[in-house]
């Protein structure tokens, strides 16, 4: 550990819980906290390792800092100097870790040296905002970038399509569907989500199966449902939509999405939206709203029938920050009673530098309690940079 990286202080004060409304749960004051030296830094993802030994959190200062998702210990950082400009996704593979940037570069990691393994470039004035590995043999490498798709054979690094026809904007999400290897997924914020077979040799005419025009910019697309044949979207304006994916049929339109989940809680009312969660145990899906302030709900989404709503938060994470959440990151483990993961409910962080761990208060008579722990500190500064164009 770096001994001018952090510094542990421990809170033991603890607040009275407040309810957001009637069916929220309380809220506590921080537990404790650790100080570092992100110094102006914001976070802009927070990626766990799969077996969550190890949590990646690219900054922008075009670095990426690892630590220890249980303990909150760093221990090393990737990256540094080599990204010329803003790291705009990360991603584990093992103990590889991938990143891509807007210097139109996509690098690779072995987390265990910090030393880069490899390095591919779309070329020149290209930049990157996504990629996903799949094919048939996980080894196609799909990157969405300035109105286009660029695909590499991951084995020998070269470059096998580049799709130009599809987008006429930046494509800022690209998703393998799980379990459906070859089927690729791309979102741009010309309005757009298309879907492609990426089967044989790849080209716009024949590999695209489907275009859903959600008819603004979009920020974020997952899936969700038992074969996950359901998708939902963010946009840049605040609203939510849910989507078939097999046959592009919209079947949720949440375009009032803000006020819905503003009005369902009594803290404050919520100025934008970080990220969906869906639990595949409960088929149950979230959508986590923030404040400007840093607090964060969980809204679950309920359609059917011609109904939908935006209901009452069922966690709520505040005191930890004090400005825009940019990620949230839900422990997988949290109900499995592993011993290193037991009561870790996930990490947040954000536009004030902080990464904040949450903590399952397991002796609450509802189950739906959280405590706060932030485990990244600095004095807020004023900053004026667009959340949804971090590039």
């Amino acid at each position: 550990m770096e001994a001018t990286d952090m510094d542990v202080e421990v809170n033991q004060e603890h607040s009275n819980g407040i309810s957001g409304s009637s069916s929220s749960p309380n809220r506590f004051s921080l537990k404790n906290s650790i100080q570092t030296n992100f110094g102006d830094d914001y976070v802009f993802q927070i990626v766990p390792k799969e077996d969550w030994t190890s949590m990646a959190v690219s900054l922008s200062s075009n670095t990426v800092k690892l630590y220890s998702p249980v303990t909150g210990q760093f221990v090393g950082e990737c990256c540094g100097g080599r990204h010329s400009d803003s790291i705009n996704h990360i991603m584990f593979s093992g103990n590889i870790l991938h990143s891509c940037s807007s210097d139109g570069t996509i690098r690779a990691w072995d987390t265990r040296s910090y030393q880069q393994v490899s390095c591919l470039n779309a070329g020149p004035s290209q930049e990157i905002f996504s990629f996903s590995f799949g094919g048939s043999g996980d080894n196609l490498l799909a990157a969405g970038c300035k109105s286009q798709i660029a695909f590499w054979d991951w084995r020998n690094k070269k470059q096998v399509a580049c799709l130009e026809e599809s987008h006429m904007d930046d494509v800022i999400q690209v998703h393998f569907v799980p379990e459906q290897q070859n089927k690729l997924v791309s979102a741009s914020i010309d309005g757009l989500i298309c879907t492609f077979d990426t089967s044989g040799e790849i080209n716009d005419d024949d590999h695209l199966e489907s275009v859903i025009n959600v008819g603004t910019s979009i920020g974020k697309v997952g899936f969700f449902g038992g074969k996950y044949e359901k998708l939902w979207c963010l946009t840049h304006v605040e609203t939510l939509s849910i989507w078939d994916l097999n046959d592009s049929r919209l079947e949720a339109n949440f375009e009032d999405a803000r006020p819905l989940a503003s009005n369902s809680w009594a803290l404050d009312h919520v100025d934008y939206f970080v990220d969906c969660h869906y639990s595949a145990v409960d088929d149950h899906l979230w959508v986590i709203g923030g404040t400007n302030g840093g607090s964060l709900g969980y809204f679950p989404v309920a359609y059917s029938g011609g109904m939908r709503s935006i209901q009452s938060p069922e966690a709520v994470l505040h005191g930890g920050h004090t400005g825009v959440v940019r990620s949230v990151s839900v422990s997988p483990t949290l109900k499995t009673g592993i011993n290193q993961t037991h009561g870790i409910f996930g990490w947040t962080g954000g536009e004030d530098g902080r990464l904040c761990c949450w903590l399952s208060d397991e002796s609450s008579a509802t189950g739906h309690s959280w405590i706060s722990t932030s485990l990244v500190e600095r004095y807020p500064k004023n900053r004026k940079k667009s959340r949804h164009r971090p590039y």
